[in-house]
């Protein structure tokens, strides 16, 4: 990942300027854009605080709510949607039993107090049926993510989300990580953490456990190599 990359802002000012126009009055005026982040003036919004602010951002703002922070997640690029898509027709393929729904937002952490946007969320065929933003965790299989050139990638994606997914025992996290080239599968969550971690390179053959039981070929992952 080049500098340029690692440095890049969650979001632009033109962003954040429609983000506050959106937002509920009580919480506008606590709204600041500073080096390039999202800040909250005033103490953390509560869970609450959050949801509603999320329901007002523009489609161009995807918000999240981790470890008691608002966190504003990257759009995703061509190579990112290439890849989900290469994920999806796997899991299609080897289990047509179960949905993986695209961005789908999920109560996550302990006590379901985070609120996360996943690249991935794998579940049995409509599974999200009547939900709203924010789906329960239980009954899905696995949470995927895949990373983005963003500064934030790092503490997101590699720390906070395998202790988040943990916390609410959803059974796998799948990181497709596009800095590293690897595949790493998080599985057997006990006492909000992933006992088990296994990384592999672009290219290897994974094998996702239960209740998973899909084996991937990671092959074509080299193909979007940045």
């Amino acid at each position: 990942m080049t500098p340029e990359t690692a440095d890049r802002p969650q979001m632009d000012i033109e962003d954040f300027d429609e983000l506050v126009r959106r937002a509920p009055r009580e919480i506008r005026n606590r709204l600041e854009f500073l080096g390039g982040r999202l800040c909250i003036r005033h103490g953390p919004l509560d869970v609450d605080e959050f949801e509603e602010l999320a329901a007002a951002a523009p489609e161009t703002v995807r918000l999240e709510y981790i470890n008691g922070k608002v966190e504003v997640k990257a759009m995703p690029d061509g190579n990112h949607t290439s890849i989900f898509m290469w994920l999806l027709r796997q899991c299609m393929q080897h289990r047509p039993d179960l949905d993986l729904a695209p961005e789908r937002g999920v109560k996550a952490e302990a006590y379901r107090k985070g609120r996360a946007r996943t690249d991935g969320f794998l579940a049995p065929v409509d599974h999200f049926k009547g939900d709203r933003e924010w789906s329960d965790p239980d009954g899905a299989l696995m949470a995927v993510e895949i990373t983005s050139h963003d500064r934030d990638t790092d503490q997101r994606d590699r720390i906070d989300k395998p202790i988040g997914y943990a916390e609410a025992e959803i059974p796998v996290y799948l990181l497709i990580d596009r800095d590293n080239n690897t595949i790493t599968v998080y599985s057997e969550p006990k006492d909000g953490r992933y006992q088990q971690i296994s990384p592999h390179p672009w290219g290897a053959t994974v094998d996702l456990p239960s209740p998973v039981n899909i084996t991937l070929d990671t092959e074509k992952l080299k193909d979007y190599a940045d």
